[in-house]
C-alpha cells in the first residue's frame, strides 16, 4: 500500500490496506484482531506486494491528490494511475489484494472502492480465494 518512486519519495496509496509483510506492532494488532496467524498474514502481505510490484514496477505513474497531501509519516497520499489509465489503487482492490482503509477527508473514491472490494470478496479473487 506504499510505493517508492524513482526519486526515493514514498507514496501511500489512498483508500487501501494490504497485509503486513514484516514484523511490526501493526502486524501483531492485525493478527490479534483477526485471529489470523502472523505467518499467514505475512504470506498474504507477500502476495499483495508481488501483485503490486508486477503492476507498477518500472512504469511511469501519475499521482492524483485528495484533500490532504501528506500523512503523519510525511508520505505523499495519492491515487496512482499508470500511463494506460489503469487506476492502481482500484486495481489492487479489484483483484483482491487489499482491504479498504478510509480516512476522511480523503474519501473521493470510497464508493468505488467499496463496490470493488465487495465484488473481489464475493468472487473470491486474490487473497479472498
Amino acid at each position: 500500500d506504499t510505493l517508492k518512486l524513482e526519486s526515493g519519495e514514498r507514496v501511500r496509496l489512498i483508500g487501501i490496506d494490504t497485509p503486513e509483510m514484516h514484523e511490526s506492532a501493526k502486524l501483531r494488532r492485525d493478527s490479534s484482531r483477526s485471529k489470523t496467524d502472523v505467518n499467514a498474514i505475512k504470506a498474504m502481505g507477500k502476495q499483495s506486494y508481488q501483485f503490486t510490484k508486477n503492476l507498477v514496477e518500472g512504469k511511469r505513474v501519475r499521482l492524483e491528490f485528495d484533500v490532504e497531501k501528506f500523512d503523519k509519516y510525511k508520505r505523499l497520499l495519492a491515487y496512482v494511475y499508470l500511463k494506460d489509465a489503469t487506476f492502481v489503487n482500484a486495481e489492487i482492490i479489484r483483484q483482491g489484494y487489499a482491504s479498504l482503509m478510509t480516512y476522511p477527508p480523503n474519501v473521493k473514491y470510497v464508493d468505488l472502492f467499496t463496490q470493488l472490494y465487495r465484488e473481489a470478496r464475493e468472487n473470491k479473487r486474490g487473497l479472498w480465494k
